[in-house]
């Protein structure tokens, strides 16, 4: 699969965007992301850092740019998946938490994992634009029985999800809507495609 978006280009204008905004847990986040994640590639063959800088700007693009979102983008997975502690990350106490509460740790249940995303509101959104790339992103990738298995899990837990964060957050339903809209209409397309094989 060929790169959708490149790299160099989304990290220049996240830092630009950073800088000019003040948001200081997103430019410490920048570099520290880039870091951890240079020698890793996604299943697609991409470099990893395309998943979190896609993450950050299509929270910029639908209006959700606030600093602890934007830096939770760059770092959600870099706990989990980089060996770092929670402790080590370069940033606020608030996006500590948050990646804290996006961090799934073996051998936590699912339903517990997103319990507790769930009553953090942060992390709730973070965990949209997550699904949302990586649902646009798993067409060809993915076995289909992982596609399957992903589609229910993004059923079951992440589209609640989008619920309970427009009830406690009003303020956000057009970001929500726009994440709600993308997320459902590639999981219902990839399910139709795979029942009519």
């Amino acid at each position: 699969m060929s790169a959708q978006f490149n790299a160099e280009s989304m990290y220049t204008y996240l830092k630009g965007y950073a800088m000019g905004r003040k948001l200081t847990d997103t430019i410490k986040a920048l570099a520290f992301a880039r870091e951890l994640h240079k020698d890793q590639l996604r299943k697609d063959g991409q470099p990893y850092i395309v998943h979190p800088l896609t993450m950050a700007c299509h929270a910029i693009t639908i209006g959700l740019d606030n600093d602890v979102i934007i830096a939770a983008c760059l770092l959600h997975d870099v706990v989990e998946d980089c060996g770092m502690t929670v402790e080590e990350l370069p940033v606020s106490m608030e996006t500590k938490r948050t990646v804290m509460k996006l961090t799934h740790l073996k051998p936590t249940p699912l339903s517990v994992y997103y319990q507790g995303i769930m009553s953090h509101n942060y992390a709730s959104i973070v965990k949209l634009l997550d699904r949302c790339d990586n649902v646009s992103t798993m067409a060809g990738v993915f076995t289909v029985a992982k596609v399957r298995d992903y589609i229910e899990e993004t059923r079951e837990y992440v589209l609640p999800l989008i619920r309970s964060t427009k009830d406690h957050c009003p303020e956000l339903s057009d970001a929500l809507f726009v994440l709600k809209y993308h997320i459902i209409s590639i999981i219902d397309g990839l399910e139709a495609a795979l029942n009519a094989q």
